[in-house]
């Protein structure tokens, strides 16, 4: 049996600092489509994942070739409701809806963070549209 995380390692203000400025700056380098920093917040590993509207990437380099190869139309978005919680010192998740400022279409994105001796990364990410 593990002992797992004590409620007080949930949330602690300087991870979640952390985690906030990395969403924050993955959040600007996806709507001015900064492809090679982009590339960088993701996990260089053939396990990191994302679930996308329409795809299924598994690998960084699928993750890398769809970023690559993408529509840069309509990316800018308005963020609501974005929650970040960090479990621990080394593992965080982060949620947010969004609304796109051209079209108005409306998703929903959630991202796994760990922090790797690199620094932080997503390990796995979700994007979907609102029905």
């Amino acid at each position: 049996m593990t002992a797992g995380i004590d409620a007080g390692q949930v949330d602690l203000p300087d991870v979640v600092a952390e985690v906030q400025a990395r969403f924050a700056a993955y959040e600007t380098a996806l709507v001015t489509n900064d492809v090679a920093a982009l590339d960088e917040f993701f996990w260089r590993d053939e396990r990191a994942l994302r679930y996308g509207p329409s795809e299924n990437l598994y690998g960084h380099a699928a993750i890398a070739a769809y970023r690559a190869g993408r529509d840069p139309g309509d990316l800018a978005r308005r963020l609501e409701q974005t929650h970040i919680h960090a479990f621990g010192r080394d593992m965080a998740v982060a949620n947010t809806e969004y609304v796109r400022t051209s079209s108005g279409k409306r998703g929903r994105q959630s991202q796994t963070w760990v922090r790797l001796a690199i620094g932080w990364r997503i390990v796995s990410a979700h994007v979907s549209f609102a029905a």
